[in-house]
């Protein structure tokens, strides 16, 4: 067994450093350019967003995003203001601790994305549901108003 000499700790410890830096600027990008959810050393290095697609039609907006691994309770849809927030958080799986990870892409932790509804939006009738790793959010449409016309006001 050969001893580890004062300079290949330091270079060790350098190594570790950079890949920890590196770490977390890539955890900073979008996907696919994050290296993981994980460090050398285990920790979690923060947040992830799911993957978003909005679409519209004559009866609403749908909103869609990739959620796998997300329990529905640990899902959380808000609304305040006009702007419509999707909250939530994917657990990392429990390991054995004779299991040596090889590679881990998956990221872990809580995510939220926000999105300013339009003005024909009926906040009242939204529904949202968890289902196969996807939540969709449903935001029909305002029935249209009346067009104003000309109102006569009686003069007194």
């Amino acid at each position: 067994m050969a001893l580890l000499n004062k300079e290949s700790i330091k270079e060790k410890e350098s190594i570790k450093s950079v890949e920890d830096l590196f770490d977390r600027y890539a955890m900073s990008l979008p996907w696919p350019f994050t290296r993981g959810a994980s460090s050398a050393s285990g920790l979690s290095l923060g947040d992830w967003n799911p993957r978003v697609d909005i679409s519209e039609s004559e009866k609403g907006y749908e909103i869609r995003a990739d959620i796998p691994g997300v329990r529905k309770e640990d899902l959380r849809v808000t609304l305040h203001d006009g702007v419509l927030t999707l909250q939530g958080e994917r657990h990392q799986e429990k390991r054995e601790d004779d299991e040596r990870l090889h590679r881990v892409e998956r990221s872990y932790g809580s995510f939220s994305r926000s999105f300013h509804l339009p003005d024909d939006a009926d906040a009242t009738a939204m529904s949202a549901s968890a289902k196969e790793g996807q939540l969709t959010v449903s935001v029909p449409r305002k029935e249209p108003t009346m067009k104003d016309e000309a109102l006569q006001i009686p003069v007194q």
